[in-house]
């Protein structure tokens, strides 16, 4: 069972500020904001949404397809891709331009500040969602403005069900375009900032939002989840990470979890739970692709988590 994943493909430079951006930033002041923080630490990692659901998703047993533009200078991440045996037929190059590149810093507290040049991202539009490659799901995460419009309405078109996962590509869309991209999702996934974004740029509330789509899931970090369905709120627990060193990445690690519950028909609470548990381990490793995950590992680690086992 396919699944296709648009969004972006990027070079991340993660940075860690050794402090907290509260204790540097004066809230009557914003107006006149000017601030600077030394990050003592600096990473190049490999990134991008669609990268990284896409990974933790083939890792755990699923099918990804990758679906993104990126530029003249792929040549390193392209490699990696094809070491790891992911298929990137569905991965355009935009040769006049660079890959995206994300910017992050990130404090103590895990908040994160981040900085993002789309480069060939804003080139999406270019790439087409197939009607008859065998997709049986599909994402539209953050990615250009004009290509999560025609890939929304491509997955549509064709009846192939998806997940609207706008990220931080969410503020480029007013609410009647937010509403547009609602109904035609079948599940609408965000974390908990988002979410709040979300309802006031629509004017629904989270319950209503719910009733648009078969479910909305919305993440709040180290304080769990939860899956509005069904006409209820199902709360989904936070696992207990090994070690929290990065936070960079972790929602696109449940989102992978939350592509493989869905294509494997589990119930909502499984699904959530799955998907906490890899959003756990991603959390104990620095970079958004450098932890290890099998279906076996993961599976016993499930059982050890919840008490109870699931088939991977």
């Amino acid at each position: 069972m396919a699944a296709l994943i648009c969004g972006s493909l990027a070079y991340d430079n993660i940075m860690v500020y050794p402090g907290r951006f509260k204790e540097s930033i004066l809230p009557d002041q914003l107006h006149i904001l000017n601030v600077a923080f030394l990050v003592p630490e600096l990473r190049k990692e490999f990134g991008g949404c669609a990268g990284n659901v896409a990974y933790n998703l083939q890792a755990l047993g699923g099918e990804p397809l990758i679906m993104a533009t990126v530029g003249a200078d792929f040549g390193a991440y392209a490699g990696r891709l094809s070491d790891l045996g992911l298929d990137t037929s569905y991965v355009r190059t935009i040769d006049a331009t660079l890959t995206a590149q994300a910017y992050i810093t990130t404090d103590l507290d895990d908040n994160q500040i981040t900085a993002f040049h789309p480069g060939a991202m804003d080139y999406s539009h270019e790439n087409h969602i197939p009607a008859n490659a065998g997709v049986t799901i599909g994402m539209v995460s953050p990615d250009g403005r004009r290509g999560m419009i025609d890939h929304a309405d491509q997955f549509a078109d064709a009846g192939i069900p998806f997940i609207f996962d706008p990220g931080q590509g969410l503020p480029m869309f007013e609410g009647a375009e937010l509403r547009r991209f609602i109904d035609q999702a079948t599940w609408v996934a965000v974390n908990d900032y988002e979410g709040q974004m979300l309802q006031e740029r629509t004017g629904w509330s989270a319950g209503e939002i719910s009733q648009h789509v078969e479910a909305l899931i919305v993440t709040r970090g180290g304080a769990g989840s939860a899956i509005f369905a069904n006409g209820e709120e199902i709360v989904i627990p936070p696992v207990e990470a090994a070690e929290i060193l990065d936070p960079t990445g972790c929602g696109d690690a449940y989102r992978a979890g939350l592509l493989l519950g869905i294509s494997r028909q589990m119930s909502w609470e499984d699904t959530g739970r799955l998907a906490s548990l890899i959003g756990s381990i991603k959390i104990a490793h620095r970079g958004t692709q450098n932890h290890a995950l099998s279906p076996e590992a993961v599976g016993e680690a499930f059982e050890a988590a919840y008490g109870y086992a699931i088939t991977l």
